[in-house]
Order: structure tokens, then sequence, then C-alpha cells
């Protein structure tokens, strides 16, 4: 009876393995946003496959408001390993980014390690960063193309 009590306990208390994947987050402040309308949308990618384009490819992805010209994503639950982030400021919400017809976005966008393309988006190599657990906090400013 004893062992089967502490066993609940260590299921439910801070400092154990269930817990602790729990902790396994990484956040992003997300700053230059020029209105405080729409919302932002961050995705999560574990590889170049899809960066940034294809947000169907992210294993994450995470929308929020937008309050002072700025946003934040947290994303919860993480394994260790190298991932990259892409966001984007969807003014009108219709949870895509909008482009011109030369496909240059007309919202503001942006990649982990504030990465930038030469006549096109961020690659992966650029943008990525190593997670090893525990809590990761990114900074990404906001570009308008």
């Amino acid at each position: 009876m004893f062992a089967a009590i502490l066993m609940l306990l260590s299921s439910v208390l801070p400092g154990t393995s269930s817990a602790n994947g729990a902790q396994n987050v990484i956040h992003v402040d997300i700053d230059g946003l020029r209105a405080d309308k729409g919302q932002v949308v961050c995705s999560l990618y574990s590889s170049a496959e899809g960066f940034p384009k294809k947000p169907q490819n992210a294993i994450a992805q995470s929308k929020s408001p937008v309050a002072n010209h700025h946003s934040e994503c947290t994303f919860s639950g993480i394994q260790s390993g190298t991932y990259a982030i892409s966001v984007f400021h969807d003014e009108n919400s219709n949870n895509r980014l909008d482009t011109n017809f030369l496909g240059i976005p007309r919202e503001g966008v942006g990649a982990s390690n504030n990465a930038k393309g030469c006549f096109g988006p961020p690659n992966f190599h650029d943008a990525s960063v190593t997670y090893t657990g525990g809590r990761l906090d990114l900074q990404i400013s906001i570009v308008y193309l």
C-alpha cells in the first residue's frame, strides 16, 4: 500500500520525469509588428523539408494575438533536437501568409536567428537552433517586405 502511494505521488510531484517533460518549452517573443490587428502564426520545423513555405510540414504550430506591437508563441513538450521556427503576422486572420503576384509576402515574416533569405525565404540551416531540453527563449523580429 505504501509503495502504491509513493508511485502515485511521484507521478504528480514536481521534479519527476513526467513533470520535467512539461518543462521542455521553446518560447518565442515576437517584436516589430506594425499593427495590433490579426494574429501571429508560428511554425516549428524539425527538418529542412518544407521550411518555411509549407506549414503542413511543421511538427507544431501556435497562433497568438498581437498586443502593443508584440506577440509570443510557446511550444511545449519538445524533445531535444535541431529546430527552425517561421513566423508571420496574419493581419487579416485568414490563417495563411498573403503574397503578391510575385510571391512576395504582403504580411510580416520572420524566422529563428532572425535569418534572412536572398531573393527568397531563409534556409533551415541559417534559422536552425539546437535545443537540449528545459526552456529555450528566442527573439524574432518581424520584417515587412
